[in-house]
C-alpha cells in the first residue's frame, strides 16, 4: 500500500502474507513467492485492521482497480467486514489523458513512461510504477478542471442507471439542498438532504455494498431542489419523506 495525497507519498505499508494454502506453481514462476518465504509471514486478519485504518478517507487506486479490489474485499468477507473503499482506475485514466497508446497494460505504460521496476509482479513495485503512472496523469491534467470528472468519485457508467449519465451527476450543485431519487414511473422513492447535492449523489451511486445495491436497484433517475439553508432542506425531508 502507497498511501498518496494528489501531490507526494505520505507513506507505504508492505509485507508478504501467508494464504493459508500452498502458492500455486504458476504464481511462484509469476511472483518469485515460495512456500518458504510466507511462511512465517502474518495471515491477512493480523494486518487487516492497519488496512483499514491506513486507507481511512481514501481512495483505492490500481491498475485495473475492479480486479484487485475484488480481492481484497473478498479477504475482508471472509472475516465478516464489508470492506468499501471509493475507487479509481489508473487504466480507464490512462486511456482517457494518452488516448492513442497500443496498450494501456502496466507493462506498457511502465515502458512508455520509462518507469523502472526492479521485481515486476511483485506488490510493491507494481504499486509504485501505478504511483509514478498516477502522477504522470495528475501532472497532465494540472490547470484542468475536468480531473474531478476522471476520478467520478468511484462511480461507475457502466453501473448507472440508463438515464443516469455521469454528465448529469457532475452538474448537479454542490449546494445545500434536497434530492429526490425516481423509480421508472416518475414516483419518488427516496428522499434526502445534503448540503452537497453533487457529493451525495454520487455517493448513493458508488455505494457497492449490498445495502446500497439494493436501494439503487429501482432507481430510475433523480431530481433535487437547492434550498440554500440546511433547516428548509431538512423540512423538505421531512415534508415529502413521510408523504
Amino acid at each position: 500500500i502507497v498511501l498518496h495525497d494528489g501531490t507526494q507519498v505520505l507513506d507505504t505499508f508492505t509485507t508478504l502474507l501467508n494464504p493459508e494454502r500452498s502458492i500455486p506453481w504458476s504464481i511462484t514462476q509469476l511472483t518469485g513467492i515460495t512456500d518458504e518465504m510466507v511462511a512465517h509471514a502474518p495471515r491477512f486478519y493480523e494486518v487487516a485492521k492497519q488496512i483499514v485504518e491506513m486507507t481511512e478517507g481514501a481512495i483505492f487506486v490500481a491498475h485495473n482497480v475492479s480486479f484487485d479490489f475484488s480481492f481484497v474485499r473478498e479477504e475482508f468477507a471472509r472475516l465478516g467486514y464489508t470492506y468499501s473503499r471509493k475507487q479509481l482506475c489508473t487504466v480507464r485514466l490512462a486511456r482517457k489523458v494518452f488516448p492513442g497508446l497500443p496498450s494501456y497494460s502496466l507493462s506498457n505504460l511502465k515502458r512508455h513512461f520509462d518507469i523502472y521496476a526492479e521485481n515486476s509482479h511483485r506488490a510493491l513495485d507494481d504499486t509504485l510504477a501505478t504511483v509514478q503512472i498516477f502522477e504522470r496523469i495528475l501532472t497532465a491534467q494540472q490547470g484542468k478542471d475536468n480531473i474531478k470528472t476522471l476520478v467520478n468519485h468511484g462511480v461507475r457508467e457502466t453501473k448507472l442507471p440508463q438515464n443516469i449519465t455521469l454528465e448529469r451527476l457532475h452538474a448537479a450543485p454542490d449546494a445545500c439542498g434536497v434530492y429526490y431519487l425516481h423509480d421508472e414511473r416518475g414516483e419518488v422513492i427516496y428522499v434526502g438532504k445534503s448540503l452537497n447535492i453533487r457529493k451525495r449523489l454520487f455517493e448513493h451511486f458508488a455505494d457497492q455494498t449490498p445495502k446500497g445495491e439494493k436501494m439503487r436497484a429501482g432507481v430510475a433517475d433523480f431530481s433535487y431542489e437547492i434550498t440554500g439553508s440546511e433547516l428548509v432542506a431538512l423540512l423538505l425531508d421531512h415534508v415529502f419523506g413521510h408523504a
